[in-house]
């Protein structure tokens, strides 16, 4: 397979409320043609947030969007654009990289997690500043990570809704 230069059009969903901030890498081909995040029937990234949230499953975008507002989860990616072959997180090269500071600087965000193991490096190697708040490496929701089921991502993922500051979580 060839390279394809990819560029990330979803603008991050967020409000001045967003108290967590959500960062995958770039979207996948199937996530590009639903024109929105974790698109791909398979990834499960909607299921665990629903599940969390103790919330039932968004179908529309419309919904996926009013899930991660209502409950102050902001969600973006850490590339803007890069060259990368089909969905392979691993093939990315020339990567430009999103200005994270655009939603940290207008928002409550305490915590940045990353949706699987090559968001979390993207985002050190990339985005990281002084100043930020930690990022947290959580289980890629990807189809790809077969060592994780639903239950053990759930229980991984719980911590974004774990702490006082979240409203209505404890």
């Amino acid at each position: 397979m060839e390279y394809t230069h990819v560029m990330n059009t979803f603008e991050p969903v967020y409000d001045q409320y967003s108290e967590v901030l959500v960062l995958g890498s770039i979207p996948s081909v199937k996530s590009r043609e639903q024109k929105f995040y974790y698109g791909h029937p398979q990834n499960r990234f909607w299921k665990v947030i629903a599940a969390i949230c103790h919330e039932t499953v968004p179908v529309t975008i419309d919904e996926k969007k009013n899930l991660l507002l209502r409950n102050h989860i902001a969600v973006w990616d850490v590339i803007a654009e890069c060259d990368i072959i089909g969905a392979s997180d691993s093939s990315i090269k020339n990567v430009a990289a999103n200005d994270i500071n655009r939603i940290l600087s207008c928002t409550q965000i305490k915590r940045i997690y990353a949706n699987g193991e090559k968001a979390y490096k993207l985002f050190i190697k990339y985005c990281r500043k002084e100043g930020q708040p930690d990022i947290i490496r959580l289980p890629s929701t990807s189809p790809a990570n077969a060592a994780f089921n639903l239950e053990k991502l759930c229980d991984s993922w719980g911590e974004i809704v774990k702490y006082d500051d979240i409203d209505g979580a404890v």
